[in-house]
């Protein structure tokens, strides 16, 4: 008897801990928002000013991260005092079932960085009529929507820093070559936005200092022992650092939002803050 409720005992004890864990992966880390600062530095130059470059990506506006979630990220940001805010991609998860349109714009509106806001495409901003709308939702909220593009940035102090980006690997028609054509000087720092890490093999050693991608979510959910989902294009890079060359480092942002099933376990959504010397 005693062997038969030990054993009853265990079996509910599983069965809690597994209904806790599941209410926590749908329920509580989708919610979560964590920020995680990085300081990076030009290479071979002596550091005159520092620039703060924050990252967003894969927000998926859906029925479960509403726009009312996206006003809260930007009150997040806004008091991270960027000087450069950056969008790789995916603003709405499926257009075509949710499309609050004019309060997304609004809320991006309020975003609000020293130097100006940068986007490029991701596969979702194509997919579902969003093609439609993005580049204006983009542009009313003050975004530059960088296609196969750059600009360079010239600081308060003097130092030039070129944004590129990229157009979507998945669903448009991305152009290296083309980006950089618009680098018209050689600028103190390089930064290149795109949708799909994997592309990052594209490119030619140290021609970037910093690729910056999204679109993997970090496979939104790790368990012990078990390989995290893949995502196309997202296969090789997943989330974090990886160190493409000498002076070249690719970051993929795990996202904010979710994709499929709206679930994030041991991958919580995230701000990434680079504190760039140039």
């Amino acid at each position: 008897m005693k062997l038969i409720r030990n054993t009853l005992i265990f079996i509910l004890c599983l069965i809690l801990t597994a209904a806790l864990l599941t209410g926590y992966a749908f329920q509580i880390e989708p919610s979560m928002m964590f920020t995680h600062y990085y300081d990076l530095n030009a290479p071979d130059r002596k550091i005159t000013q520092v620039i703060r470059v924050v990252q967003l990506s894969d927000i998926q506006v859906n029925a479960y991260y509403t726009e009312h979630n996206l006003a809260k990220l930007v009150d997040k940001v806004n008091d991270l005092s960027p000087d450069i805010i950056v969008f790789t991609g995916d603003l709405f998860d499926n257009f075509s079932k949710y499309n609050a349109v004019e309060a997304v714009t609004q809320a991006l509106s309020s975003l609000d960085a020293a130097y100006g806001k940068y986007a490029v495409w991701g596969n979702r901003d194509y997919g579902g009529g969003a093609s439609r709308v993005y580049a204006d939702i983009m542009s009313d909220s003050g975004f530059t929507l960088l296609k196969n593009e750059g600009i360079t940035i010239t600081t308060s102090k003097g130092q030039e820093l070129f944004i590129g980006g990229l157009d979507d690997a998945l669903l448009g028609f991305p152009d290296i070559s083309a980006t950089f054509r618009h680098i018209e000087n050689d600028p103190d720092y390089r930064i290149i936005l795109l949708h799909e890490p994997d592309i990052a093999d594209r490119f030619e050693t140290d021609s970037a200092n910093l690729l910056l991608a999204g679109h993997s979510h970090g496979g939104q959910v790790k368990l012990p022992f078990i390989e995290s989902p893949s995502t196309a294009l997202a296969e090789k890079y997943t989330s974090g650092f990886y160190d493409l060359s000498t002076n070249m480092k690719l970051y993929v942002n795990t996202g904010i939002g979710t994709s499929h099933i709206p679930v994030r376990f041991m991958v919580p959504p995230e701000i990434a803050v680079f504190n760039i010397g140039i």
